[in-house]
């Protein structure tokens, strides 16, 4: 009777133990995304900002807030994460294209879901 209650606890354990390595590798993996910003005809009639008039929309004081990345901006006000144009360190009115590709845990994936409302004047 003991050996078949020794054998469920080493089954169970290493079921946890299974789970929970899928757990941290699956936490650990770069973000992948199927993103792809917008280009050619789609940007044509966007608004055009430079940087310093992207710098005013940081999310203060009732302001929109805007982030650019590969020379798109996006409008980020309603987002909840966003709450007075910060979000885990990083500000609105900026170009944040280094800080979220290559600090950013999710990369440029959550881009698909935050609105496109310009480009960056070259």
């Amino acid at each position: 009777m003991f050996s078949r209650s020794r054998n469920i606890n080493k089954n169970s354990i290493g079921l946890v133990i299974l789970l929970i390595s899928i757990l941290v590798v699956t936490a650990c993996s770069p973000a992948t995304s199927e993103y792809t910003p917008p280009q050619g005809e789609d940007l044509e009639d966007l608004q055009e900002f430079t940087l310093e008039e992207l710098a005013e929309y940081n999310g203060e004081d009732g302001k929109k807030a805007y982030v650019a990345v590969d020379g798109i901006v996006y409008d980020v006000t309603n987002s909840s994460l966003w709450r007075g144009g910060k979000h885990n360190g990083f500000t609105a009115g900026k170009d944040l294209t280094d800080e979220i590709k290559n600090d950013s845990p999710h990369g440029v994936s959550k881009l698909t879901n935050v609105p496109v409302v310009g480009k960056i004047k070259e």
